[in-house]
């Protein structure tokens, strides 16, 4: 075989795997993990191979969950038609099986990961690690899956909010302060915008194969008031945490990160022009997410 063909076999390869890890939505997981960190380091100290091995626990448990996500509803024909970016079994280029076997595969080093930690911080670091594999794999997977009944942006809020940076913190310090939950809480949100823009833009798609996500439930209407919400009391909530740590002020330095996205909902984009709210709601998580660890920490 020409050696040409092969390594171009190998880029699409590879560049179908990066599509289905979801890259672009990762600052959904870094932002949690630096907050957690941020919180730890300004209450005690900060461990380096705790920090690693946290980040590892969490990446790979997140992308897990995207392949899992894509195996549950390619077999389930939600993903046959798409506005946004591809889906590796609905879109034919990889096997449903080949997927779900990603899946496992960086759920068990996840699992692993969780087990080292729980062995050399804390027991209850067991309970964590299931709760986080049942949590990603019912968002989509089984029977009855959560992220079909309305429930996804509660469990976005709290996995990527509420656990990741109470999770965090407890692994470094092994305890939770009271800062560690309210610095989840403008966390959660903001992940939570980048979930409704995603669920606003397939509304029309979603209704057709029978998802019931909760921008299908609510309607256009009042998810781009969700959004609005979402990304309004997230700096809010950010900003309350200003008596404890004056230097969270700087979060709103990532306001003008707002204006993009906010702008496309509010005028009502549909379908395709709402994959560049979602890039760009990925980019005010960061910003946001970067400003407030610098405010915790600092």
């Amino acid at each position: 075989m020409d050696r040409t063909v092969v390594e171009s076999g190998l880029r699409a390869t590879t560049r179908n795997w990066l599509v289905g890890a979801r890259l672009k939505t990762m600052p959904a997981t870094f932002a949690p993990v630096a907050v957690g960190t941020a919180v730890a380091y300004s209450e005690g100290t900060v461990i380096a191979w705790r920090a690693a091995l946290t980040l590892l626990f969490a990446l790979c448990f997140v992308i897990g969950t995207n392949y899992f996500n894509d195996y549950s509803d390619g077999i389930r024909g939600t993903d046959a038609q798409r506005v946004g970016p591809v889906r590796l079994v609905g879109s034919g280029r990889v096997s449903s099986r080949q997927v779900l076997r990603a899946g496992i595969a960086l759920y068990v080093i996840a699992a692993v990961t969780g087990v080292i930690l729980a062995a050399t911080v804390s027991w209850w670091l067991l309970a964590l690690t299931v709760f986080c594999a049942l949590g990603g794999w019912f968002y989509t997977g089984g029977s009855r899956p959560y992220g079909y009944r309305a429930l996804g942006e509660v469990g976005v809020f709290l996995f990527h909010g509420i656990v990741a940076v109470c999770g965090t913190v407890f692994i470094q310090l092994e305890r939770i302060p009271m800062l560690a939950l309210a610095a989840s809480i403008p966390v959660g949100l903001i992940v939570c915008a980048l979930l409704v823009t995603n669920n606003l833009r397939d509304i029309p798609t979603d209704t057709g194969a029978g998802k019931r996500t909760l921008a299908v439930v609510i309607g256009d209407r009042w998810t781009r008031v969700l959004y609005l919400l979402c990304v309004g009391v997230a700096f809010a909530s950010a900003l309350a945490l200003i008596p404890a740590r004056p230097w969270v002020l700087l979060v709103l330095a990532s306001l003008p990160f707002a204006a993009a996205p906010v702008r496309r909902v509010v005028i009502g984009m549909h379908g395709a022009d709402l994959v560049a709210a979602l890039e760009q709601t990925c980019v005010l998580m960061l910003a946001f997410g970067a400003l407030l660890t610098v405010g915790l920490a600092w």
